[in-house]
């Protein structure tokens, strides 16, 4: 039979202390080159920042992507409320590692309140994997979907009447995209197409409004939750963009959200 000692002794968990994740999905981050790479180096032993840093070398001398290098498969599922906080205080306060149980009991039924509250405080939520990766597989038709889109077009607009405006080059597309039928993300593609939008800033705008992670990855927009309309709506509000050139994608079918 084991020891108390044995029973009650905590378990170390490794997490990187630029994007906050596990050190096995740190390819996963849109700053893994220029921030993770550098923190292993730092922070692990040469072995495990071979180990943590191999699939990534092996696809710069060569190999061929999507094998067995390729990286470790994305989670299955997002994390829990305790990783994700465990995650955030990784990143901005490790000093409090050791209070998580007692917070999470402190704010039970309050989750949403208490990283609203840490994002305001501290910054945007560290990036899960799960939601990073998260894809159906239509992202791709999106752009061929952008270049075809006309504003002039009415049929498609929402409310009683369209007025008809002058084309532009700005055309911004929402989607809601789903993993397993199970949490979405809210993807944000075109926002490089507004003058004096950076998508960095345009991203942490976003991780702010919504108290969840938000990253730019192919000059697209990740964001953690189903923000569809909102987000239509904050890009037309906070960023000037005209609701005629801004489209909900419906189901494969972009409606102009005026």
């Amino acid at each position: 039979m084991a020891s108390v000692e044995e029973i009650t002794t905590p378990v170390a968990f490794l997490y990187c202390g630029a994007c906050g994740m596990p050190p096995e999905y740190c390819s996963y981050s849109p700053n893994y080159e220029t921030h993770c790479i550098k923190w292993l180096k730092k922070n692990v032993s040469p072995a495990d920042f071979l180990k943590y840093t191999a699939s990534s070398n092996s696809t710069a001398d060569g190999g061929e992507e999507g094998g067995e290098d390729a990286g470790p498969p994305p989670p299955s599922e997002p994390w829990t409320t305790k990783e994700r906080l465990v995650a955030f205080y990784t990143k901005y306060q490790p000093d409090k590692l050791d209070g998580i149980d007692g917070i999470l009991e402190k704010y039970a039924g309050k989750e949403d309140k208490l990283f609203n509250a840490l994002v305001k405080k501290y910054g945007p939520e560290p990036e899960d994997p799960y939601y990073y990766g998260a894809g159906s597989g239509d992202e791709g038709d999106v752009a061929d979907k952008m270049g075809a889109l006309d504003v002039k077009d009415t049929k498609k607009r929402r409310g009683a009447a369209a007025k008809k405006v002058k084309q532009v080059d700005t055309r911004v597309v929402v989607q809601k995209i789903s993993r397993n039928r199970k949490k979405a993300v809210t993807h944000v593609v075109g926002m490089d197409t507004v003058p004096g939008i950076k998508l960095k800033e345009a991203s942490k705008a976003f991780s702010k409004r919504f108290a969840g992670s938000s990253s730019v990855k192919d000059k697209e927009i990740i964001i953690q939750g189903d923000h569809l309309e909102d987000v239509a709506e904050m890009i037309v509000n906070k960023f000037g963009v005209s609701g005629e050139c801004v489209f909900l994608d419906l189901d494969g079918e972009f409606v102009a959200f005026v």
